[in-house]
């Protein structure tokens, strides 16, 4: 709290007056098959561990290292896990080991811990790696009896090392692992894919080309799933839902249909596990021959293979590895003898601690349920966010004919509002697609509120908005302009084209938008109809939402950019970089943007700072300047302060770094709102889109004409769960002078940031996650799942 200059409230748990890791060994090792962002969880661990005060281990080659002892368990120094943010898989080595699943390989793992005095143990790696951790925790106390009677250790050492502590964080690209919403490397893989899809689907468009992918997967489908669902793929197949008997008959009407609605390619993603009802493999050959054969197409088979498991990571997977390292640092620390083996996991938005073996048996639980061709309760096993993927790509990919479409009457306009952000298409495809299985006739207004009252406004079809995922920016068009001024030519409109809902999709602007039209309702009835927002904005500044469309593309903007500029520098002296981002006056993307870059500081208008702060910032740049440090990182947001600006904070760090560092800047500008969308913000924007028009869909039924409160409303991620606010009760939470929500999430991730960069904070743990157990499935008002 002093790093906020505020008074430590009553109850709250400060990290230097609770927990010290003095006297404790902490050892880390990564295990099975590797991962992007394993580095970054290796890294939070070391750090988080040497500042609480631990001894921290690598343990090189993971369990064989263990077991082999010598120079394999070697003690981390801060300056070990520099420049590793940014590598892809992991710099300690993974193996997998035969030896350590026999007994004597466990008691020769032991023996090399007690030698070093480690008990506290952080594994990353799948369940595979994790259930070997916790069956050695299980033997732990008998293998050191043994090791004393074989002269190998001291009696005292079975006192003094009497219980081994295991904490995991699940590594995985498959994101097979129940109880978490994501694991360790599935976003990075996602990026791998849609990288080569958006790809292929330009050179599959000259040629009129069907293109047949494997993506990986042996037992779980959500890297297929998901891709298919972020590119808008014509047939995915998976191992959890095989088709149904006759789906090949069925899967070359879909592409032949789509064809004929001058569709000119056609993208089949395949896991490498998928199987038929009988259990039958399907191969990506079978499939090119089917196609082939049948349709007579020109088509082509892409498999993935290792691709998935390379490259560098996401700003995503970045974030979620340094969290979790950090609480596991604190899980190993708040660990009695009793407590059992537990996973740091995330659930929405918010850190959790899960029983290892709970885990574990409900991932087994799914293999076993496909075994047995019970395939539905597979699918639910998996977990929400899982099932919700299914469901929303049915609805989305495949349309059900004219006559099985429910009849609504009602129409509904959709529109951009606010600044363009990366996956505001996806949602306005989702939206329009959902809407119209729902029976309605979706309007498309071009140019926001500009537009509407201009009447830019026509019906839009399914095939419409085909192929909109992948797009930038805005299709529809979108401006700044709020209703206000022209309430009565918008209300015309509205009557003119008889629209009965309008759904939003945009950042503050739409949110003040709707306020405005709340306020109109008492003079229009016209606007006594339905109206939902979706949060869609890079600065991540709309109120009553953690998390908005378009912010996590414009991260991996930042967070790619700034390992450019630090590459720029290798080799040469010592430098320090000033980047400036965007953001208005939220500081998200700076924060935020620090954390997965790897900043040392990063100035916001959330947090004051004044000259003493920058002098003290250039004195710890110039400490870390004289070890091996080579490279510094300062990002600041762009209204963080009238006075600071980008250009004094260079003089000031020029200046006062003279003759230990140089120092260069740069404004990262627009290039953080252009480009492709993520995955991450392609199936946020899609999913959270659809929930919102079914939301339409119940409120006119049940509210039509009547202009309830609860009508007008924002859908956003709270923690946990997605929850439509009425927009009214939304304005106490909002700072509409700095046009930013009073309270903000992630300002706790700041002293994070500020221990992984070697700075003295304080650490409030209030927030940290606490041992739950893992459920089945989350009821519906709690998922947040739908943002993964």
């Amino acid at each position: 709290y002093d790093h906020l200059k505020l008074p430590i409230p009553d109850g709250k748990k400060i990290f230097f007056e609770n927990l010290s890791g003095a006297g404790k060994a902490i050892a880390v090792l990564t295990s099975g098959g590797d991962a992007q962002g394993m580095n970054a969880a290796v890294r939070a661990v070391v750090r988080m561990g040497l500042y609480v005060g631990a001894k921290v281990y690598f343990i090189h080659e993971g369990y064989q290292g263990m077991v082999d002892g010598g120079d394999n368990i070697r003690e981390a120094s801060w300056e070990s896990v520099s420049s590793m943010l940014q590598v892809g898989g992991t710099v300690i080595g993974s193996a997998r080991c035969k030896e350590f699943r026999t007994h004597e390989g466990r008691l020769k793992a032991a023996h090399n811990l007690v030698q070093r005095g480690i008990t506290n143990l952080c594994v990353i790696g799948g369940d595979g790696s994790l259930t070997g951790a916790n069956l050695f925790r299980e033997e732990w106390s008998g293998l050191l009896t043994e090791l004393v009677e074989q002269g190998l250790i001291e009696q005292d050492s079975v006192q003094k090392y009497s219980a081994l502590h295991i904490v995991g964080m699940v590594g995985s690209i498959d994101n097979d692992f129940c109880g978490t919403d994501m694991t360790i490397g599935t976003d990075s893989a996602l990026h791998r894919i849609i990288e080569v899809v958006d790809a292929i689907m330009t050179t599959a468009q000259s040629h009129q080309r069907t293109f047949v992918l494997e993506v990986m997967g042996r037992h779980c489908g959500y890297l297929a799933l998901v891709s298919a669902l972020a590119c808008g793929a014509d047939w995915v197949l998976i191992p959890e839902m095989p088709p149904e008997d006759g789906w090949e008959d069925k899967m070359c009407q879909k592409l032949s249909a789509n064809r004929a609605g001058k569709k000119r390619l056609n993208v089949i993603i395949v896991a490498e596990g998928a199987i038929d009802r009988s259990n039958t493999p399907i191969t990506t050959d079978y499939i090119k021959d089917l196609v082939v054969k049948n349709l007579g197409f020109d088509t082509r088979v892409t498999i993935l293979g290792h691709v998935q498991r390379g490259g560098t990571p996401s700003a995503f997977d970045r974030i979620l590895a340094s969290r979790m390292g950090v609480e596991a640092v604190l899980a190993l620390l708040e660990t009695t003898a009793n407590t059992p083996a537990c996973v740091v996991s995330l659930c929405g938005n918010q850190s959790v601690r899960l029983p290892l073996m709970e885990c574990v048996e409900m991932t087994q639980e799914v293999q076993k349920a496909m075994d047995e061709k019970r395939f539905e309760e597979a699918v639910k096993l998996r977990g929400r966010s899982f099932e919700n993927n299914l469901k929303t790509y049915k609805l989305l990919a495949h349309r059900k004919p004219e006559s099985d479409l429910p009849r609504s009457n009602f129409n509904v306009a959709v529109l951009n509002v606010g600044a363009p952000a990366a996956g505001m298409n996806a949602a306005v495809r989702s939206a329009v697609r959902v809407g119209i299985s729902e029976g309605h006739k979706v309007f498309a207004v071009s140019d926001g509120f500009e537009g509407f009252y201009k009447g830019q406004i026509k019906e839009i079809k399914w095939a419409d908005v085909g192929g909109w995922t992948g797009q930038g920016g805005s299709l529809l068009g979108t401006k700044r302009t709020l209703p206000a001024k022209h309430v009565d030519k918008i209300a015309a409109q509205m009557r003119q084209h008889n629209i009965n809902a309008l759904l939003i999709v945009g950042g503050f602007e739409g949110f003040l938008s709707l306020l405005e039209l709340l306020t109109a309702r008492e003079k229009y009835e016209e606007f006594c109809v339905p109206m939902v927002m979706v949060p869609a904005t890079v600065s991540n500044n709309v109120p009553g939402s953690d998390l908005s469309i378009g912010a996590d593309t414009a991260l991996n903007a930042i967070t790619s950019t700034c390992d450019r500029i630090k590459q720029s520098a290798s080799g040469t002296k010592r430098r320090v970089f000033i980047i400036e981002t965007m953001g208005g006056y939220c500081g998200y993307l700076a924060s935020v943007g620090g954390l997965a870059a790897g900043a040392d500081a990063a100035y916001i208008y959330e947090e004051p700072f004044d000259i003493r702060d920058l002098q003290a910032n250039v004195e710890h740049l110039t400490e870390k300047m004289k070890t091996s440090i080579q490279r510094g990182l300062v990002l600041r947001n762009e209204n963080s302060n009238e006075n600071y600006t980008t250009d004094f904070i260079y003089q000031l760090y020029s200046e006062e770094g003279k003759g230990v560092f140089d120092c260069r800047k740069n404004v990262l500008g627009h290039m953080q709102q252009g480009g492709a969308p993520s995955p991450f913000d392609r199936n946020f924007g899609t999913k959270i889109s659809a929930k919102a028009m079914q939301w339409v869909t119940r409120k006119l039924g049940e509210t039509f004409r009547q202009g309830f409160e609860d009508s007008c409303c924002l859908l956003g991620m709270r923690r946990r769960a997605l929850v439509f606010q009425p927009v009214v009760q939304l304005k106490g939470e909002t700072d509409f002078i700095h046009r930013i929500p009073k309270e903000q999430w992630w300002l706790k991730l700041r002293p994070l940031m500020k221990i992984l960069a070697k700075y003295k904070t304080s650490y409030d743990v209030s927030d940290s996650g606490q041992l739950e157990h893992v459920v089945h499935n989350r009821p519906k008002e709690l998922d947040a799942s739908v943002a993964m």
